[in-house]
């Protein structure tokens, strides 16, 4: 469990979901977090996003099923690509659906976590979209991006295609196809012999390079350009 530095802010929650006894467990949870507090709840996908434009919570647990409006709708209004100021997103769904995962992060949201994952993976993500990673259940993430890099009928690529604004050295080339195995940093700088703020440092560089927003634009950019492949 990450302990705070002393003097550190919690990270702000906002959960949203329309059943009563998923958002109280997720806040009892949550709140017990020594680095975590929730600042705001919603029943419904309006609420949310009324809530979070005026909170401002620094991550967002959203539901997808939920009434008025609902998560993917909810999730473009916040972290869209038209978005200014986009906040960070984690969906938070029972349901492991293609369409559900890919409109979620082509909609802006920086994980997508299903509810059987378990409260430490909950944290986890929290964290991680808080730090501006992102983390996807480990379950659909392969899955996943071959839908995401994937040629889709009458829509525009999401994700950077075409040439990096300047090369990837190798060093980050490694970084990248390591990302698109769904390595997490600390994996990552075990398996390259680097210290974790080198991967850090990479992974910035490599964002820019690749005007990606998030991880999961930079595991997509290495999927379609083949380089989603373990080393011999």
């Amino acid at each position: 469990m990450t302990v705070p530095a002393p003097g550190a802010a919690p990270i702000r929650v906002l959960i949203a979901d329309d059943q009563d006894m998923v958002r109280t467990g997720f806040r009892f949870f949550l709140d017990a977090q020594p680095d975590m507090t929730v600042v705001a709840e919603a029943s419904d996908g309006e609420e949310a996003v009324t809530l979070a434009r005026r909170v401002r919570p620094d991550v967002c647990l959203l539901d997808i099923r939920m009434p008025k409006l609902d998560g993917l709708e909810a999730t473009r209004l916040l972290a869209g690509p038209e978005v200014a100021d986009p906040m960070r997103v984690v969906v938070v769904t029972t349901f492991d659906l293609d369409e559900y995962v890919y409109g979620a992060l082509r909609g802006g949201a920086c994980g997508f976590l299903l509810k059987d994952s378990g409260p430490a993976l909950l944290a986890e993500a929290v964290r991680a979209a808080a730090a501006g990673d992102s983390l996807v259940s480990p379950s659909i993430t392969v899955r996943l991006l071959k839908h995401l890099t994937a040629p889709q009928a009458g829509a525009a690529a999401p994700m950077p295609a075409s040439p990096p604004r300047d090369p990837l050295t190798d060093r980050e080339l490694d970084v990248v196809r390591l990302v698109a195995l769904g390595r997490t940093n600390a994996e990552i700088a075990a398996e390259l012999f680097v210290s974790l703020s080198t991967v850090k440092t990479h992974l910035s560089s490599v964002q820019v390079k690749l005007a990606a927003r998030n991880r999961v634009e930079i595991a997509a950019w290495a999927w379609q350009h083949g380089l989603a492949q373990p080393r011999p």
